[in-house]
């Protein structure tokens, strides 16, 4: 049977906020097209260029930095390595000297106010989140490219089959979560086994590890610096950080000096229910509040449900004996395997599905890695990213302003503890006994995004976009 080859660091992606659709995905189309320029020799006589947005990148673009980011991949940067707080002087140079240079290489007249052209009443049939570079040459030539932005940084190219490594055999070929149980059931194998198996087809199980401890590395990273970052967060809806007030509060005056000072200090404080659950919280906030300030996050699977599965992680790490290598790497292994079952069999991106596509997959995949990694059996793994998901069926994507503020940033935190009581469940129940299976929860889940008004996905159109008066909200 035909499968899609989707890696554990297709899921989990490096890269800058507010949103993995419409910032990271723009971003690397914007990279793309302007290699096809280098490859084919018409980079160096390109005299103009426009970016057209359509669908939902153009009503929620500017909100979200899909202006920028188009500008930054055109330039060449690398949003896994652009300095974060070189944006804004970027982006005004650029607009003030009405010039950008293309990847390093070709500067040109471009005004961004003018050539980036946002088309809120145009969709392109393939997906919602599509734009089209259009490049003037200089023998009066024009050439065009269209990219699609499917959700979590996944980028195809207008009549390419899919990026993704289909031509890639692995030896367990995995379209459904029943693919997964039959390959657990047949091989003995926990399902973080029978993903690294898979990760070995395209790289060494040294460098595998190795990339699961830098993804790590960027989470840990992130939820420290939130943690301790105070202030408004851009875009004028004049919400308040709130992470790094309640790490002072939940810390009551303890001192440390590091990250592992920190986690430290934490752990002092007992694992009170109430406690843990304040902890949680703040995780899962200060994530989102770097992904909204344009910080570096990675995708879990989208940057707007960037903190979901970090906060369970650190939960995990901190709170149940869960901080070595190995664990971590075992937790990552399969939250990623659930999250490409929901890529395959529903979608990723909230201009498709709603946040139930988001926040609602993000939950399954900290849900399924965390009864995994307490010891549940695989079945107990599969069932407890099906309550999960099951609770978040239905869920709107409606941020206020196109921002990627309210309500995501608390959404973060709600998909944390429900992925964590959806593991509690699990791990006391008798998944032989379950009467929703995690394949008919993905079906239900596509099915309910093709229900789904347009108006509550990503467009700002619906919902708490429009009922809420713009600078009002501070939560």
């Amino acid at each position: 049977m035909p499968h899609e080859a989707i890696s554990v660091f297709d899921i989990f992606k490096i890269g800058i906020g507010p949103s993995s659709s419409h910032t990271l995905g723009p971003w690397r189309a914007a990279q793309m097209f302007v290699n096809s320029l280098q490859k084919n020799g018409t980079l160096h006589s390109v005299t103009g260029l426009k970016i057209l947005l359509y669908g939902s990148l153009a009503k929620t673009g500017v909100g979200h930095g899909t202006n920028i980011a188009v500008q930054l991949g055109l330039c060449g940067e690398d949003p896994e390595t652009f300095a974060v707080d070189a944006i804004a002087s970027k982006i005004a140079a650029i607009a003030a000297d009405r010039k950008i240079m293309l990847d390093h290489f070709r500067e040109i007249d471009f005004d961004p106010a003018a050539d980036i052209i946002f088309l809120a009443n145009e969709s392109l049939p393939y997906h919602p989140n599509a734009l089209t570079f259009l490049a003037e040459l200089g023998n009066g030539e024009n050439t065009a490219s269209t990219y699609y932005s499917t959700g979590g940084g996944f980028v195809q190219q207008e009549g390419e089959q899919s990026r993704q490594k289909a031509s890639v055999q692995l030896p367990f070929p995995i379209n459904k979560a029943s693919d997964l149980l039959h390959w657990c059931i047949k091989t003995g194998l926990a399902i973080h086994e029978v993903v690294m198996e898979n990760e070995n087809t395209w790289r060494s199980e040294e460098s595998t590890r190795a990339g699961l401890l830098n993804i790590y590395h960027v989470m840990c990273e992130c939820i420290y610096l939130g943690c301790r970052q105070e202030g408004i967060l851009p875009g004028g809806l004049s919400v308040k950080r709130r992470a790094a007030a309640l790490n002072k509060k939940l810390l009551a005056g303890k001192k440390y000096e590091d990250f592992e000072g920190w986690k430290s200090a934490i752990r002092s404080g007992g694992n009170d229910f109430k406690y843990t659950l304040d902890w949680v919280s703040c995780f899962a906030l200060a994530v989102n509040e770097q992904n909204a300030s344009f910080g570096r996050v990675v995708t879990a699977p989208t940057n707007g449900a960037a903190g979901v599965i970090p906060a369970v992680l650190m939960y995990y790490t901190v709170f149940c004996n869960g901080d070595t290598p190995e664990s971590i790497i075992q937790f990552l292994l399969t939250a990623s395997e659930i999250g490409s079952i929901f890529k395959k069999g529903a979608t990723i991106s909230a201009a498709m599905g709603g946040c139930q596509a988001e926040i609602g997959v993000s939950s399954a995949m900290a849900a399924g890695a965390l009864t995994e990694a307490m010891g549940g059996t695989q079945k107990q793994s599969l069932m407890a990213a099906e309550i999960a998901m099951e609770h978040h069926l239905g869920l709107t994507c409606d941020p206020i302003a196109g921002l990627v503020q309210v309500p995501c940033i608390e959404r973060n935190t709600m998909g944390a503890i429900k992925a964590i009581t959806a593991s509690q469940l699990a791990l006391q129940s008798t998944p032989d006994f379950a009467k929703v299976s995690l394949d008919g929860v993905v079906k239900t889940m596509w099915e309910t995004a093709i229900d789904m008004n347009n108006k509550y996905k990503e467009t700002a159109e619906g919902g708490l976009a429009v009922n809420i008066p713009l600078g009002l909200s501070e939560c």
